[in-house]
C-alpha cells in the first residue's frame, strides 16, 4: 500500500472514531447528570431537564436513551458496576476482614441519597430487566468473594451467607438514611455490621479502624455528581477539578451575598 493510500485511509478512519470517542463521552455525561438528578428531583424529572444539566441536546439523550426507564436502568446498572469495581479495589489493598467491612460501608455510604432509584426498583414491577440483572450477579458475586475470604481468614462468622450480609447491608442503609446526624448514622451502621465479626474478633476488641493504607469511601462530585477516584491516603476530594470547585465557590459566595 502506497503512502498516499494510508493517508487517505487515515483521514476516512479519523472522524469515526471521533465520533465514537464523542458519543462516549456524551453517553458518560448524560449518565453522570441523570443519575444526580434522579437524587435530587426524584424519577419525575424530565429527560430534557436531564438533557440541560448534562449540557447536551435533548436528541442526544433521546438517541442514546430513548426512554427515561432505559435511562433508569443505565444508571443503576453504573452504580452497582461502580461498586463491583470497588469491591475489587478493597479486596487488593487490606487484609479480608477489613476489605469486607470497608466495602459494605461504603456502599451504606453511597446508597444514600438515592432513595428514589431504590425505591424504583422496590414497587415497580417491571424490574430488574436483562442488564439490572446481570449487573446485580457481577455484584454478589463480588460481596460472595469478599465474605468467603474474610470468613477464610477467621475474621467474620461462618453462618452467614452472602444474601444475609446483602440484607444486612439494605438495612444499615436504612438506619443511615433515618438518622439525623452523619456520624451517629454511621455510629450505628457500625454496630449493626459487628454483629458479623467472629466472637475471636469481638473478644480481641478488633473493630473498624481507620488504618493507612484503607481505602477512604469514594464518592461523588458534589457539584457535577461525577465519580471521584478512591484515595488511599488523605482527606477525600469533594470535587471532580478545578472547575467544579470554582462553580462551587462562585454559588456559596452568590447565596451569602443573597442571605
Amino acid at each position: 500500500m502506497s503512502g498516499t493510500d494510508k493517508g487517505l485511509r487515515d483521514m476516512t478512519a479519523a472522524p469515526e472514531d471521533t465520533g465514537r470517542a464523542d458519543a462516549r463521552r456524551n453517553r458518560r455525561t448524560v449518565l453522570a447528570a441523570a443519575s444526580q438528578a434522579f437524587d435530587q428531583h426524584g424519577l419525575d424529572v424530565s429527560l430534557g431537564a436531564i438533557a440541560r444539566q448534562a449540557g447536551v441536546g435533548a436528541g442526544t439523550v433521546y438517541r442514546h436513551f430513548p426512554s427515561k426507564e432505559i435511562l433508569l436502568e443505565a444508571v443503576l446498572v453504573q452504580q452497582i458496576d461502580d461498586l463491583v469495581e470497588t469491591a475489587r479495589q478493597w479486596a487488593t489493598r487490606v487484609d479480608p476482614a477489613a476489605a469486607l467491612f470497608g466495602f459494605l460501608l461504603e456502599v451504606v455510604e453511597t446508597s444514600h441519597g438515592r432513595k428514589h432509584a431504590c425505591d424504583a426498583l422496590t414497587t415497580q414491577t417491571s424490574w430488574p430487566r436483562p442488564s439490572l440483572a446481570a449487573s446485580a450477579r457481577r455484584f454478589r458475586q463480588a460481596l460472595d468473594e469478599l465474605l468467603r475470604a474474610a470468613q477464610q481468614a477467621g475474621g467474620v462468622r461462618t453462618d452467614v451467607s452472602a444474601d444475609d450480609v446483602a440484607a444486612l447491608t439494605v438495612g444499615c442503609a436504612t438506619i443511615r438514611a433515618a438518622h439525623r446526624d452523619r456520624n451517629g448514622g454511621t455510629r450505628m451502621v457500625r454496630l449493626a455490621l459487628e454483629s458479623l465479626r467472629a466472637p475471636s474478633f469481638v473478644t480481641q476488641g478488633r473493630g473498624f479502624r481507620d488504618t493507612p493504607g484503607t481505602l477512604h469511601a469514594a464518592s461523588r462530585c458534589e457539584e457535577c455528581g461525577a465519580r471521584l477516584e478512591a484515595r488511599s491516603t488523605g482527606r477525600p476530594a469533594r470535587y471532580c477539578g478545578a472547575t467544579c470547585r470554582q462553580r462551587a465557590h462562585r454559588r456559596r459566595l452568590g447565596t451569602a451575598t443573597l442571605s
